[in-house]
């Protein structure tokens, strides 16, 4: 059925929206962004396109249609953001931030944060407004 669908009584009708070719289908799609939403887990080409039921390739190709980006910059990109949260209303060391992020080491959350947002993880932290430098945190207990 290409753009056709049954109205309620029964008739053909015109589909309200035209078909999505390429791209995952709603549900790979759901399944694939639930597993990637644990940003630490670790989440293989081979691994997401299994859970699609699809080659490596095709995922790949269709994940990038569907969300406009590779599956591997798609992640990176929630990485960062949930790293900016972090950074943003903890006052957690920017490497334990890291590995809350799925980030390998606080060297690696470096380079991908300044890529995306063109300043370091510390750099940005200090810009907030109200927010005291984690070297210069009062000492707990």
């Amino acid at each position: 059925m290409s753009d056709l669908a049954f109205d309620n009584g029964g008739a053909i009708a015109p589909s309200p929206c035209p078909p999505h070719r390429g791209g995952l289908a709603p549900w790979q799609l759901r399944r694939v962004l639930r597993m990637m939403g644990n940003l630490a887990g670790d989440h293989g080409l081979a691994d997401l396109a299994r859970e699609c039921g699809i080659s490596v390739g095709h995922f790949s190709r269709a994940f990038k249609q569907s969300a406009g980006m590779p599956p591997h910059q798609w992640l990176l990109e929630r990485r960062v953001a949930q790293a900016r949260h972090l950074l943003a209303t903890s006052p957690s060391p920017i490497a334990e931030i890291a590995q809350q992020c799925g980030f390998a080491d606080q060297s690696h959350l470096t380079r991908v944060f300044e890529r995306i947002t063109g300043t370091t993880p510390g750099r940005w932290r200090r810009q907030l407004p109200g927010v005291v430098p984690e070297n210069e945190q009062p000492p707990v207990g």
